[in-house]
């Protein structure tokens, strides 16, 4: 059976995706992007260190311009990365019957709540699996025995989120820098090998 895992290259999403296959299913990464900046190179490099399948799911330019509206409307991201998960997750399950991403139990965004979880997987007769019951000190331990791990400020050069292309386009429609007085600095892993 075939699992389609949303992929960032971090060690969250590399977490889910090894441990999917180690209990025997066949595993394609799966990187989004909406075709105005290639941030899947990152994901593509850290896919191709652990000796998995990586793919792009390239989507609708108009889903990232909507997540940056909503955002620009709010002055803060949540929305409108809640917005493209869910999108995503959306698109994946039309191609999957099992979709996985590496969001977990502290997570802020992107999340889906328990009953989202249901409506998800009744709607698309599929299996939603994540990382919700794990915290990050577990992962970190967990990822920690098993992949070699970058922890460096998220640019464009270490990141595959659906930040990246969300800040590309905030910058080319309002003016270079706007997207730093939207989205605070922040610290992003990236596997790069196995230990």
């Amino acid at each position: 059976m075939k699992a389609g895992v949303l992929y960032s290259g971090g060690k969250d999403s590399s977490l889910i995706a090894v441990i999917l296959q180690r209990i025997g299913l066949e595993i394609e990464l799966v990187t989004a992007n909406f075709g105005v900046y290639d941030s899947w190179m990152p994901a593509s490099k850290s896919a191709s260190a652990l000796g998995f399948n990586h793919r792009i799911l390239k989507l609708n330019k108009e889903i990232l311009e909507k997540a940056v509206e909503k955002i620009l409307d709010d002055g803060f991201p949540n929305k409108g990365i809640d917005y493209i998960h869910n999108q995503v997750l959306e698109v994946m399950a039309n191609q999957y019957s099992i979709v996985a991403d590496g969001t977990r139990r502290d997570d802020r965004i992107p999340k889906l709540k328990e009953n989202q979880i249901r409506s998800f997987e009744d709607r698309n007769s599929v299996e939603y699996i994540n990382l919700q019951s794990f915290g990050y000190n577990t992962i970190s331990r967990f990822s920690s025995m098993l992949f070699k791990v970058k922890n460096e400020e998220s640019s464009p050069k270490n990141n595959s989120d659906y930040e990246i292309e969300i800040r590309y386009l905030i910058d080319k429609l309002m003016g270079e820098g706007k997207s730093k007085t939207i989205f605070p600095k922040h610290y992003q892993t990236r596997v790069t090998g196995w230990k």
